[in-house]
Formats: structure tokens, sequence, C-alpha cells
């Protein structure tokens, strides 16, 4: 980048001398970058970037943090824990059921076990409510509720797959409420004769009504949401109070008929006891009830709208919890003391003097309801569902109380669904639903979040079919419950160090009792809709594994993960190793991992699924500027592995010199029994102009893997692996390109006309950038192919370095094992043809034998390679494989070699020994007159690939071995480059002469 007033074109250096590129580019160059100068003041820093990250949650598409920023700004609405959590839960919590459905509980179960289903119910919810405390006290909390919890817990796979179903529940339950309201409403219709259309239509429309008007009190705002649940709380307490009162209250006649006698120890004990009716027993009952006691959540799912989510929750959480359970329990036991079971609702039912009673407690308080036992009443317990409005001290306060019950429970569903649904959106974990992601207002408010509520909404009650489906949404919330509990264990018995909650009041194996519980009443309740609950969840977990989104939350998932990974390698270490699990476990001398695409995909091939592959990259220079190099490209590496499905590692070490660094790496790489045994690296195909201690170093390296017993594989292809260069060039040409589209973005904001004009009419030339096809040099070796929109790269180059990304054609691969190094050179193909890409590749064995033995020798092998389960097409012996080569083939490696000889036999004793202390490196005659018939070999070697193997797919060859400090490392070089010359990919095997193939199963 230029600096301010600098007028020097900055040097493209090496993509100039590569590509030739014209001046155009210079210049266009230079113009942006000083444009982007004088623009820069402009530029600000997204507000709540740096929290976002601070806190884990730095998402594509996650706002939140800078949300959170802008509503402290704008003076959003925020509630504490009695107005955001306790009042919300409790009218949640306290709905129809406890007005038109415990008398009946109680009737049924009796007093002791109406008690118990009450008990029952409430030790879940207790249960999940100590886990989400647990959960909520462990760090910040934001808006979503409990898709937040269970996802920053166990990961975006629960949390987006529970998240969808618990919002979509919310979403059907302002239905289900509403519909409740409207039926209530009806009635009272019904009995007034002032019907509209007929029930069931009646109950639409006043459905539909009352969705809007709920609608119309969401949109309006998160503050006057709240004043209206304060409201109806209000109203649904004084209806609450006014049952106790009536209690007290002398009955009448007309209530003694119908079964309520006030206070009574007679008929307190009648109830106690279980009165089942035909169909109905415990568990039946307890279905019914349970979905009373749910609710909990309701001051969880604004979690995005509490001052203090931490310490709101719990507190709000939990007292709403005890409030309401001594209300349920205070109200079963008042209901069961005063109502006798059955009654006919006949003043006129009074004893007649001899009557027997037979305990009845009826009878005892002087009336007679015997005809009940024949036939049915609509009164008591069992009967009448309106029990509560009878014992009322004032009737319509019950009503009230209904409705206040159901349209509280419906408007906080309405409020929790699109906040939910929000939260998820943001996370980008289902990419379709990014659009609702978008909030409005100063409290952020999802308004397209709750039209599609409302949607929802209408539907389901304009199908008006809420019976059946009204289990499933029961269960949904269990799920929500049971997973909560789950995640409360899982983060405690996952051990990580980050877990630590300030609530600490409780215990993971009680977290995970409660998910039990969870599990098993969803099965009570309904067993068919249990399993449709987690059938969908099931399949939403396997889309959201499959998408694989882009986020790190820390989740215990992640936690567990290393838990059980570290623990498998302690006990791996246990076990010693054995021949039937021997596997390739490679180190690739890569450099960074995208440089070398095809060396890595080519060891990735035999080691995917089955063997470690570390790629190594090794920094050579001062080590302060090369240390921070490696650890700023750490990352990132790892990320393109990740990226390109590549099952690898990516390691890096500084080192003084290349063989210090990979001595480093064949020692220290690994992680016990999960130890490299193979070193893969690229052919040095450029080795007659490298210097001399690049040369050392390579073969150097070959020695030092010998030396830790470590197989080594060479890989040759025609065109070389390191694809740096045209890597540079590209990044180059897109970083030119985003700046470019990064300035006119900014210019587009630029609110200044007369500055606006200059600077467009100037980035319009700037925009005409283009990279033109150059005209070649006459001296250049560079061979463009094509021209493409980020830039002329060598187009073969980038072919070779594919080629083995794709599936291989009918072929062959051709193994020449030529020395016995335990199998290696046998497995490592073998392992080839178990792949998707290579499976369609026979394998070709070639060994070497005597002419005159040749039938007997190919009966051997094939005996042999049966013994080890090795498939092949056919086996080939070479029976001169000990001849001399031709002499135009001797005649290209004496060519090849000339420059690096001493040729002292040519010249006197003294200046012979000088030229070997100034030259200790080159090929003595001495030396090659000694090694003969070992360069002969390699020489005649390659003549019988050219031969037989030509054509196939690839070639895996035993790799020559240069005795250390006998041969030189020219020589050895010359070896390799003449056996593998004008050749298909060849892959230079050589095991550490440990077996790696058995006969034994």
């Amino acid at each position: 980048m230029l600096e301010e007033g600098d007028k020097k074109p900055i040097s493209l250096g090496f993509y100039v001398n590569y590509f030739d590129l014209p001046l155009k580019v210079l210049w266009n160059r230079v113009f942006v970058d000083q444009i982007l100068c004088f623009l820069l003041s402009d530029v600000a820093v997204a507000p709540g970037s740096a929290d976002r990250v601070a806190n884990g949650d730095g998402t594509p598409g996650d706002e939140q943090a800078e949300n959170q920023e802008d509503d402290d700004k704008g003076g959003a609405v925020k509630f504490g824990w009695v107005k955001g959590v306790l009042v919300r839960c409790m009218l949640n919590i306290w709905g129809v059921m406890l007005f038109i459905r415990l008398s009946w509980i109680v009737g049924e179960a009796g007093i002791g076990l109406g008690v118990i289903i009450i008990g029952l119910s409430v030790v879940v919810t207790t249960l999940t409510g100590i886990s989400m405390s647990a959960i909520c006290t462990n760090g910040v909390v934001r808006g979503g509720g409990a898709y937040y919890l269970i996802s920053r817990s166990l990961g975006p796979e629960f949390g987006g797959s529970i998240g969808l179903i618990f919002a979509f529940a919310n979403a059907v339950a302002v239905a289900m409420y509403v519909v409740g309201f409207a039926e209530t409403v009806v009635d009272l219709l019904k009995e007034s004769d002032s019907m509209m259309v007929d029930p069931t239509n009646d109950i639409r429309i006043i459905g539909s009504i009352t969705v809007v008007i709920l609608l119309g009190i969401s949109v309006a705002g998160m503050e006057w949401e709240a004043k209206a649940q304060v409201i109806l709380l209000i109203i649904l307490l004084i209806a609450i109070a006014n049952f106790f009162i009536g209690t007290v209250i002398p009955s009448n006649n007309e209530k003694r008929s119908k079964g309520f006698f006030n206070y009574q120890a007679s008929i307190f004990a009648e109830n106690f006891g279980p009165s089942f009716t035909k169909g109905e027993g415990f568990f039946s009952v307890f279905a019914i009830f349970f979905p009373a006691a749910t609710g909990i959540l309701a001051g969880a799912n604004i979690s995005g709208d509490l001052e203090d989510p931490q310490d709101a929750i719990p507190r709000g959480t939990m007292l709403a919890i005890f409030i309401t359970t001594v209300a349920y329990i205070g109200v079963a036991i008042c209901v069961g003391a005063c109502v006798v079971r059955d009654a006919t609702g006949n003043m006129n039912d009074t004893i007649i003097s001899g009557i027997n009673c037979n305990g009845s407690a009826a009878c005892g308080l002087g009336y007679d309801f015997s005809r009940c036992r024949g036939e049915p009443c609509q009164y008591g317990l069992m009967n009448n569902f309106q029990v509560m409005s009878m014992v009322s001290g004032f009737g319509p306060l019950i009503t009230a109380g209904i409705f206040s019950a159901t349209l509280s429970s419906a408007l906080a569903s309405l409020v929790s669904a699109p906040k939910v649904f929000q939260a998820l959106c943001k996370d980008n974990i289902y990419k379709a639903l990014q659009f609702f992601a978008k909030g409005y207002g100063k409290n952020n408010e999802p308004l397209r979040g709750y039209i599609l509520t409302f949607v929802i909404a209408m539907a389901f009650i304009l199908i008006a079919e809420l019976n059946t489906i009204a289990p499933i949404i029961s269960n949904f919330f269990l799920a929500s419950y049971a997973l909560i509990n789950f995640s409360c264990f899982h983060a405690s018995y996952a051990k990580s160090p980050g877990w630590r909650p300030a609530y600490g009041i409780y215990n993971m194996w009680v977290s995970l009792f409660g998910a039990v519980l969870c599990c098993a009443v969803m099965f009570v309740i309904n067993w068919w809709a249990a399993v449709i609950t987690y059938v969908i969840e099931f399949f939403l977990y396997i889309y959201v594994t499959y998408k694989k989104p882009d986020v790190n939350w820390g989740s215990s998932t992640q936690a567990l993960s290393y838990v059980s990974a570290l623990d498998n390698a302690l006990e791996l270490t246990t076990v010693e190793d054995h021949v039937k699990n021997f596997r390739p476990q490679c180190i690739v001398l890569t450099g960074g991992p995208m440089t070398r695409p095809a060396l890595l995909d080519i060891t990735h091939a035999f080691t995917k699924n089955s063997g470690l592959c570390i790629c190594c990259e090794v920094f050579v220079g001062p080590r302060k500027l090369c240390v921070k190099e490696m650890n700023s490209g750490m990352a990132k590496k790892q990320a393109w592995l990740i990226k390109n499905k590549i099952k690898a590692f990516y390691a890096a070490v500084a080192a003084d010199c290349f063989r210090d660094g990979v001595r480093s790496l064949l020692q220290a790489s690994g992680l016990g029994r999960m130890k490299p045994n193979t070193l893969v690296i690229g052919y040095k195909k450029n080795w007659r102009k490298a210097p001399l201690t690049e040369i050392e170093n390579y073969v150097g390296i070959i020695h030092d893997a010998f030396d830790f017993e470590i197989g080594v594989v060479i890989v040759r292809i025609s065109q070389g692996f390191d694809i740096s260069q045209v890597l540079q060039v590209q990044d180059e040409l897109e970083k030119l390109e985003q700046e470019r589209l990064a300035l006119e973005a900014t210019i587009k904001d630029n609110e200044c006309e007369e500055g606006s004009r200059g600077i467009r009419g100037l980035f319009k030339k700037a925009g005409k950038l283009t990279i033109t096809k150059p005209t070649p040099k006459k001296d250049s070796s560079i061979n463009t192919i094509r021209s493409m929109h980020v830039g002329e790269f060598n187009q073969k180059l980038v072919e070779a370095s594919n080629q083995f990304k794709k599936k291989q054609g009918k072929g062959t691969i051709d193994v020449w094992w030529l020395f016995d190094d335990g199998g290696l050179t046998l497995l490592i193909p073998y392992i080839l043809t178990l792949r998707k890409k290579w499976k369609d590749c026979k394998l070709r064995i070639y060994v070497g034998g005597k002419i005159n033995r040749i039938e007997e020798e190919k009966i051997a092998m094939a005996s042999l390679l049966s013994k080890f389960r090795i498939k092949f097409a056919d086996i080939h012996i070479i029976g001169d494989i000990n001849v001399k080569p031709n002499k135009e083939s001797w005649k290209v490696f004496e060519e090849m070699i000339e420059p690096y000889r001493l040729h002292e036999s040519c010249k006197d004793l003294t200046t012979a020994e000088k030229l070997k202390r100034e030259t200790p490196w080159k090929i003595t005659d001495a030396e090659l007159e000694a090694v003969k018939e070992k360069s002969y070999r390699q020489v005649r070697l390659n003549e019988l690939l050219q031969e037989h193997s030509r054509a196939a797919n690839l070639i895996v060859l035993s790799l020559p071995v240069a005795r250390k400090g006998s041969i030189s490392d020219w020589l050895y070089m010359a070896w390799l480059e003449i056996l593998t010359k004008n050749l298909p990919p060849v892959l230079l095997v050589r095991g550490n002469h440990k077996n790696v193939l058995t006969f034994y199963s």
C-alpha cells in the first residue's frame, strides 16, 4: 500500500516478470491504492465485532453484538426478573387446566395420587429448571431462549434441530390457547342463545379476531406486551383468590345438590384414594395433567430482552415453579375436601330417614346421590368441569381467570416463537431462513417472525383439528426439556475447564435422570407422538450435520470429543503394535498444503479413513520472523484442509535449515501409537540447478528417515508439484478485484455530492482494470495456455496438480517389487485399489527372476500374494533385469552426471587431491566404477519400465537406497532421475524392513 503522498508505483516483482503484465495493471494498482488512502478516513469499523469474537459467536450473519450495542444507545426496553421471567412463567404454568381439569383429576386419582401427579410433574420441571439455571450462569446469555442454551452447550446440530421444532411448537401453541379461549366464549354464547353461525365456525371467527388483537399487542412492542401480561396476571390471581374465598363461604342448597359442602373431613377421607373410571388410570390422568406444568421456558425465551438473563432466568423460573406448585396442590386439596365425586344437582335428593349410607360422605351430610352409580350424573368432581366456578365466591371471576390464562399463554407463545426463530435464523443454521433474521426498532423486534407465527396460528385455528396435534406439541416441549437436562449433564461429563456455572445447586447425574424422565414422560403422554418427535428431530439433526454450519461455540460436544480422543490415544499406548493393524501413517512434506495439492492427494488416497496424514512445512530463516509467519498461517492452512475435505493435520516447525526441521518433525510428530511410520516427499525436479546445500538436505532427509526406522515414499509426476507461483498470482489479482469492489461500495455510501462526483469519475477508470493476454518473450520458458479472469497461469501445471482428484479410468497400477522391504511396496497400491477413484485399476506385479525359472517363480509369487489376500490381474517375472542397458540409454546417463564428475584419474595426484578437498561432493571415478553395476541397473530398469509400464495409470517401484557415505548425493539424484524419466506418475517406495503383511487371520 502507498503511504500518503507516495508517488512511486508498487512493484509486483515476480508477478510482472512471470506474466509480463502490461503497465496498465501497474498503473491501475497504484491508482486504486491512492484512492483507498484518500478514503480511509471515511471507513469505520463495525461496532461490536470485537465483542462478538470475544464471546465466541463470530458466526456468519450474527449481528447480535451490534444490535445489543445499538439497543443500549437507543433506549431498548429491558426487563428485570419479576416482569420478564416470574410473571411470564406463572401465567404459562397456570393454564386452563387449573380451572377446568384439575377438579376432574382429583376426582379420578384422588387427593393422594393427585398430589403425586402434580409432584411428579414438578420434579420434571424443577430438574429442568435447575439444569437451565446452571447453563444460564455459565456465561453471557443472549436472545434465543431454549435454542440458545442448547445450541451453545451441545452444538449447532442439536440446537438447530430442537430450535426449529421448538419455535414451531410455540407457534402452534398460540392456536391451541386461542381455541381454548374461543371455546369458552362459544359456551357462554350458547347459554345466552347468541350463536353467530355454528359452534365450529364461531370458534374460528372468535379465534381469528383474537389472534389479530394479540398480534397487534406484540407488534406494538415488548413494553406493551409486558403490561398486558401484568394485567392478565392480576386477573388470574384474583380468580384464584376468589376460589379459595368461595371454599369458606357457607354453601347453599343449590350448591349442596351439586356436591359442594365446604370443608368436610368425611369428603376429604372419601376423596383421598383413587376412583378411576373405565379406560382411565394413573398414567392416562398424568398425561392429561402434565401439559399444565409446562411453560417454564416462557422467561428464557425472551432472554435477549432481559437486563441480566444470568440472574433473572434462574431466580424467576425457580420461584415461578414453587409458587404455581403451591397453588396447584392447594387447589387440589381444597376442591377434594369440599366437593364429592358424584352429584345429581337435584335439591330434592335428600336423605330419607332409615336409609343406610354405606359410608357415603354425601349421605352423611344429608344427600342421596346413590343413583349416580347406575346412571350418569352431571355434577361432582368426576362430571362437572365447572366445579371451580360453582365453588368460587363469584363465578364470572373464574371465567375471567380462564380468559386470562388462555390469552396470557397465547401471548407468551406469540412472543416466544418469533424470538427463538429469529435467533436460529441469525446463526444461519438453515440458510434458506436467513430472511427472518432481520429485526426492527430499538428492541430488534422480529416483525417477519411475528407475521410467520401469525400465519401458522391462523392456519391451525382454521383447520380446527388441534386434538390430534396437541400431543405432538407437548412432546416438542418435552424434547426441549430433555435436551436442556442433557446439555447440563453433557457439559459436566465433558469436564471442560470452561464449564463453571455460578449456580452451584446442580448435579450431572440428576440432570441425566431429568433427561431420561422427560423422554419417559413423552411416551407416557403419547407414544406415537413421541416417535414422531424423535423422527423429526433426528432428520433435522442429520440435515444440520450434513450442512456443517460454519460456527464454533465451544460446545460440550467438542469438549467430550477431545476427552474421548485423549482416552483412546492413551488406551492405544497399552497395546503393542501388531502387523495385522499396520497402516501407512504419513508425514507429507507439502509445505503449505495448497501449494502441492497433487502430492497431498495421492497420499490422502491411501491414508483416508485408515491412517494418519500430517502435512508438514518447514520455515527456514531468522527464528523470530519464521515463528511469526508460521503462527499466522496455522489456522488458515488447517481450515483449507477441512474445506477441501482432506482428512489430514497440518504441522509446521521453524528451523535453521530444512533438514533440521524435517528431523524435528520425524522425531516429534504424532502422539503415542499414532506416530508416523512413512515419509512422503515429492521428487526434486530441479536438482540439476539447485544449490549444493539443497541436494545435501534432500538426500540427507531420506537417510534420516531410515535412521529413525521410517519408510520413504518419493512421488514424481511430469509437471512437478509446486504451484505456489500460480497461487501468488491469483491471490494478487483477487486482492486487486476485492479492493476495487470495496472502494466502489465505499464511494456509493459517500454522501458528499461534490467529492462523490469527482471520485466516481476517476473510479470508473479504475473499474476498467483488465488483464489482457500478454505476448510471451522469445526466451521465456513459461508456457501460458489461456487467459482467465483472475490472471494467466500455467494451465498444464494446474491440470497436473489436479490429476489425482479425478476418478481414474480403467487401467493398471504397475507394482515393481524389486526388494523385500517388509511389504510396504505391495500394501500401498493394494489400499489404492480399495478407493473409489482407483477401484477400476488392476494390479500388475513385476518382480525380478531367473530366465530359466520364470514359470516356477510366477507360481510361487501368485501363491504368496494369495496368502497375503491381495488381488492382482497379472504377474510378470523379469528375467533380464540385470542385463546391461543399451548404449544410447547409458550415454544419456553419462551426460546427465558429467557436470558433477571429478575426473580425478585424468589429473595428476596433487591436482586431484586439491579438487577433492575443494569439491568433495563431486562424483569420483573410483566411486562411479565401484557402483557401476548399480548404475547399470537403474538405467536398465528405466528401459524395462518404458517397455512394460508406459501406459500404466501409476507405477509403484521399489526405491533404490544409497548407502550413507558410499554414494555421493549427485549420483543418487542421477539414479532417481534416470530411473523415473519419461514415465507416468511414479511412487518410489521403500519400507523400514518391518513386516506390514501377514498370512494369518
